[in-house]
């Protein structure tokens, strides 16, 4: 993409910021260029935050029916899935999951629960209930 081609279109998914793009300059060496995102780009973050946010309320009912575990709304509310609750808490996926049911994440040690609390940016207090 040209320098001149980076989009400017005031992404409102980006709060006023601006991101890095690579682009060519007039000399065709590679550069980094301000971008303020484009409508495309807004339409489809948009899109994945709404389906996080109902994926977070679907397991917030699940969890007052008692068939999920709050790790699992926590996971939502935070913005991840299995596969990134698994790398930033260290826990194999087949384990995360299986934490995602109340029978086993009720028997997880105060050591396991402090990673999965330090993964998502919560205490161990606020992961043990879900809102």
């Amino acid at each position: 993409m040209d320098i001149d081609a980076v989009p400017q279109e005031d992404n409102a998914t980006l709060g006023g910021q601006r991101k890095a793009m690579y682009a060519r300059d007039a000399t065709g060496r590679i550069v980094i260029a301000p971008s303020r995102g484009w409508e495309a780009e807004e339409i489809v973050t948009s899109h994945a935050v709404d389906t996080l946010v109902a994926q977070a309320e679907d397991a917030r009912q699940r969890v007052r029916a008692g068939t999920a575990s709050p790790l699992e709304y926590w996971m939502y509310a935070c913005r991840m899935d299995v596969a990134l609750l698994s790398q930033t808490s260290g826990f194999w996926q087949w384990r995360v999951r299986r934490h995602l049911q109340p029978a086993h994440f009720a028997r997880l040690s105060a050591t396991h629960l402090q990673r999965y609390a330090d993964a998502l940016g919560k205490t161990v207090d606020q992961l043990r209930q879900a809102p």
